[in-house]
């Protein structure tokens, strides 16, 4: 396919331009609350903001948030958000849910950490198994750590060295998934940050929905574990083939390798996730962000005979730091608000009402994209909706990264926060909540369908 250089993802590259100038001066004049704020804090955060990836929003300097309460934000300067990236994810089912926030009150009078477990762990237990399955659970801190110590598993009880990932995947900050595909190889990805260890000797990778890769890579015998998303979400999304996990679990279980399924993002599939839904079996399933409804936690969970065969090696392990775990993990407030959001707020009712508004948002975002005949697609799963600024179906992370355009993503992400939207920053992802109204669907359509008419015009 070639290239027009005069275009960026369809639109003309000097309207581009033009438009993405006057976006950030329309942002700037409105919020001087917001710039006295960033300016100040510019002063004590590395990087100017709090966290660096706060760097990745597209606005000239920091919105700043007075509150957030269901589907909606308030900045300092008194404008009305509609929020569709909840925290990329965190806060899937809303800002505060009620059950969550009565649990934190009743929990903050008894106790926030102390290293033993309290009745609501035993809870959060049976029901972490009467959602997402029969496996053995434990609780970190985020699904980076989740995954991390879960490999440590995977790799103790296999005896082998080396994870398999796929191209374009994000899993967290784990070291072993930072790698990517070069001409074929698997090399560090560019970009870390004091990474002295070639990667390559703990991880290979091989592209989305390549099964011949998946088993040329497992034949080597070294692959400990793969770990993958049901849904490759982080870049532009992609949807898994016919027949891709069938083959997956296939051929893990031929070639002696764990499987690990990351539930992080792709838990917007549906009540269980996408594991639940589409009856995938993995060895080794992990969740986080959205899990305690916004509160800082992640699962991870062994299938039994897994577990019987960690509890075999870790018995003969000698005394010693196991690599795993942290002293704030398991606290008792993570239980309290784990056991409030699965038993009130991550309901089969509540994923109905996602599902219903996420459907609608797809269609209208297809609509928009057709009327405009912008060359972009949009796909959802569950309440999870992404519009790629390039034709589609994808098929793998190579082509997900082609299809990312980020001089026009972000001139469109402004265009829409300008007009009371908040999407993702790093990608276009959209989350629809249980408290997300059909209004505030309706507003997001019509002002992607305003600024495509822009992006787009004659």
């Amino acid at each position: 396919m070639t290239t027009d250089p005069a275009r960026i993802a369809g639109i003309d590259r000097r309207r581009l331009t033009g438009i993405t100038a006057r976006e950030r001066r329309r942002y700037a004049a409105l919020r001087p609350k917001s710039r006295a704020a960033a300016e100040r804090g510019g002063t004590v955060f590395l990087n100017r903001v709090p966290m660096h990836w706060m760097r990745d929003w597209p606005m000239p300097f920091p919105l700043v948030v007075d509150r957030a309460e269901g589907a909606h934000l308030t900045d300092i300067d008194g404008f009305g958000i509609d929020d569709f990236c909840l925290g990329d994810t965190g806060s899937m089912f809303g800002h505060s849910p009620k059950p969550v926030a009565r649990a934190i009150r009743a929990q903050a009078r008894r106790g926030l950490t102390c290293m033993l477990p309290t009745e609501a762990a035993y809870e959060a237990g049976r029901l972490l198994t009467g959602v997402f399955g029969d496996y053995l659970w434990q609780i970190a801190t985020t699904a980076t750590d989740a995954n991390r110590f879960a490999l440590r598993v995977a790799r103790a009880v296999t005896g082998r060295a080396k994870v398999l990932v796929f191209d374009g995947c994000y899993h967290g900050t784990v070291d072993d998934a930072m790698v990517t595909l070069n001409a074929g190889q698997t090399v560090n990805r560019p970009g870390l940050v004091g990474q002295v260890t070639d990667l390559s000797t703990l991880a290979t990778a091989v592209q989305f929905n390549d099964l011949a890769g998946v088993e040329t890579a497992l034949a080597g015998g070294d692959i400990a574990a793969v770990l993958t998303e049901p849904v490759m979400t982080n870049s532009a999304m992609v949807l898994p083939g016919p027949g891709f996990h069938e083959g997956l679990r296939a051929l893990t279980r031929r070639y002696g390798a764990l499987l690990i399924v990351d539930e992080t993002h792709t838990i917007s599939s549906g009540y269980g996730g996408y594991t639940r839904r589409h009856g995938l079996d993995p060895d080794i399933f992990v969740v986080g962000k959205c899990i305690a409804g916004g509160m800082p936690a992640a699962v991870w969970g062994l299938a039994p005979p897994v577990a019987d065969r960690f509890a075999a090696c870790d018995a003969m392990r000698p005394p010693g730091h196991s690599g795993m775990g942290t002293t704030l993990s398991a606290n008792p407030m993570q239980f309290a608000c784990l056991a409030a959001t699965l038993s009130e707020v991550m309901t089969p009712a509540a994923y109905a009402r996602m599902e219903k508004r996420a459907a609608r948002l797809e269609a209208g975002l297809a609509q928009a994209i057709a009327r405009h005949a912008a060359p972009w697609h949009v796909l959802r799963v569950g309440a999870r909706v992404e519009f790629v600024c390039a034709p589609g179906p994808l098929r793998n992370g190579a082509e997900a990264a082609a299809a990312h355009h980020p001089d026009a993503e972000r001139a469109l992400h402004l265009m829409l926060l300008n007009r009371g939207c908040l999407i993702a920053p790093f990608h276009n992802m959209m989350l629809v909540s249980p408290a997300t109204k059909k209004r505030q669907v309706d507003r997001l359509i019509a002002a992607f369908d305003e600024s495509l008419a822009e992006l787009f015009a004659p």
